[in-house]
């Protein structure tokens, strides 16, 4: 099977076919890729989409005269720093050892996570579109374990 045909077959059984697709298509090292190849990618596409939103947390609470702006802010960059810290280098390791349903569990909790910053604001989240692409990213790494799991 060639690797458009593994992106195909992998990316339909996930919730988000266009984002697995274009993330997947991007990256280098997916063309050599098996399933597990490919959840390490979609992990590695979390981490670097939450480093980019804890960053512009951080600045976001730099920025920040308000108080009141910054408890949220605060909050967020807890939930990011766990999926820093905790979920993303539990999905590596569970994935690279061959324990799916850890690795499936470290990505669901890192979408959790992300929706967890966005519900911290009432009313408008400056980091509506980060928090959704970590979500989606995250539920899509989810969905290509449940593939190793499933078979």
């Amino acid at each position: 099977m060639d690797a458009n045909d593994l992106f195909e077959q992998t990316c339909k059984r996930t919730t988000n076919y266009g984002l697995c697709i274009s993330f997947l298509r991007s990256n280098p090292r997916s063309s050599g890729a098996d399933v597990r190849g490919l959840a390490l990618i979609m992990v590695g596409v979390i981490e670097a989409k939450a480093k980019g939103t804890l960053s512009q947390i951080k600045d976001l609470i730099k920025a920040s005269p308000q108080r009141d702006d910054k408890q949220p802010l605060s909050s967020c960059a807890e939930y990011y720093d766990a999926i820093l810290s905790g979920d993303v280098p539990e999905a590596i390791q569970a994935l690279k050892t061959g324990n799916y349903k850890f690795a499936e569990q470290g990505s669901n909790n890192a979408a959790l996570e992300a929706n967890m910053c966005e519900n911290r604001f009432s009313g408008k989240s400056p980091l509506t579109k980060m928090n959704k692409l970590v979500h989606d990213v995250a539920v899509v790494a989810a969905a290509i374990t449940r593939v190793l799991l499933t078979g």
